[in-house]
């Protein structure tokens, strides 16, 4: 399947009107698991104005119920319920299942890759999408962006980061392939699900977390138990994915594929847009609100260590598996094909010219 030409198909289907015959075929109502829990800002209304506009399109001929993380208890679990047929459908990070699919995770960020413009450029102009189906296909599942949290933040901590040896022994929850590098630079990594991480900070069960940004962070409240907010390095564009079983998919009307695709992507650019705009609000109230939360960024030496750990375990990476090595070589060339147009417009504009 042509996925970037499916998508301009689709865009027709949905704009046309749908006669009085189509409104007599067969409804279908698929199943919809997503990661996070019910009334999760931002990625939980990702998910419903998916299904909103899924049913506004297709005249109610097709309907998707999702369910939260706490319907089906298994919050990071999603990958197995679509992929056994549990669920039609899921909502979810790729890099939580990188211990069952570790060439999945690649497509939800890589460390000092890809920023969401990019990300979004690379998935439908530079071979995303064609390598994201040579991974999932397999398994018998399609997966489709699925929203964008944009840079994320490095995390919170209860102390201040000036050295390497800070990061001794320091308990974190950060997933994905960030975890593997701050894990061979000494931090013991842990990754907990959404609802999780703020009993966890409080009672001490970890030092640090890393979770979203302003938007998604400063409603979780931690802000009130750790007073160091970093930027980040790990998650340039962080994005989520929609799942489909593959039978599924196959089981539905050409047009309401269609409508599932153009809702997908509409949903997703909407996710971003809402994530820049909410961070923004919620970073303005907190400094506001709680003056004692400091904004830093973590030394040279440590950004330096990073960078050289994850370029070592990305280069083992590839080393070990065809698939992998193909999919980090497509990001790393897109980068260096896209990088230096963004450092002479939005780098330059912002550096230069945008002022506070």
């Amino acid at each position: 399947m042509n996925l970037r030409k499916s998508f301009f198909a689709a865009v027709a289907v949905a704009a046309s009107a749908f006669s009085a015959s189509a409104l007599a075929q067969e409804t279908y109502t698929l199943s919809l698991a997503q990661t996070w829990g019910p009334n999760s800002p931002i990625l939980g209304e990702t998910t419903e104005h998916f299904a909103d506009m899924v049913e506004s399109m297709s005249d109610g001929r097709l309907k998707v119920r999702v369910d939260a993380a706490n319907k089906h208890k298994a919050p990071f679990g999603i990958f197995d319920l679509v992929r056994t047929g549990q669920y039609d459908m899921g909502h979810t990070a790729s890099y939580y299942y990188k211990g069952t699919i570790p060439n999945a995770m690649y497509f939800t960020t890589i460390p000092f890759g890809l920023i969401a413009p990019e990300m979004y450029a690379w998935f439908y102009h530079g071979g995303g999408m064609e390598l994201m189906q040579k991974v999932y296909e397999p398994h018998g599942l399609l997966s489709f962006p699925g929203g964008n949290t944009g840079n994320q933040m490095g995390g919170w901590f209860r102390k201040e980061i000036n050295s390497l040896e800070d990061l001794q022994g320091l308990k974190m929850r950060t997933p994905g392939f960030a975890g593997e590098v701050m894990s061979e630079l000494g931090v013991a990594v842990t990754n907990l699900p959404p609802g999780e991480l703020y009993t966890a900070l409080e009672r001490n069960t970890i030092d640090a977390l890393e979770w979203v940004g302003p938007a998604l962070d400063f409603p979780m409240g931690f802000h009130q138990i750790a007073k160091y907010y970093y930027s980040g390095w790990q998650e340039p564009g962080a994005e989520v994915q929609f799942l489909i079983n593959n039978k599924t998919w196959d089981k539905l009307p050409a047009d309401l594929q269609n409508i599932l695709t153009v809702a997908m992507r509409t949903a997703a650019y909407d996710m971003y847009i809402q994530s820049v705009h909410e961070s923004g609000i919620a970073w303005d109230k907190m400094k506001e609100d709680y003056p004692d939360v400091t904004h830093k960024v973590f030394p040279p030496e440590v950004i330096e260590a990073l960078r050289e750990t994850t370029d070592r375990l990305l280069a083992e990476a590839a080393e070990k598996d065809p698939l992998a090595k193909e999919i980090i070589t497509s990001q790393r060339d897109y980068l260096k094909q896209v990088r230096p147009w963004i450092n002479i417009s939005d780098k330059a504009y912002l550096n230069s010219v945008a002022g506070e």
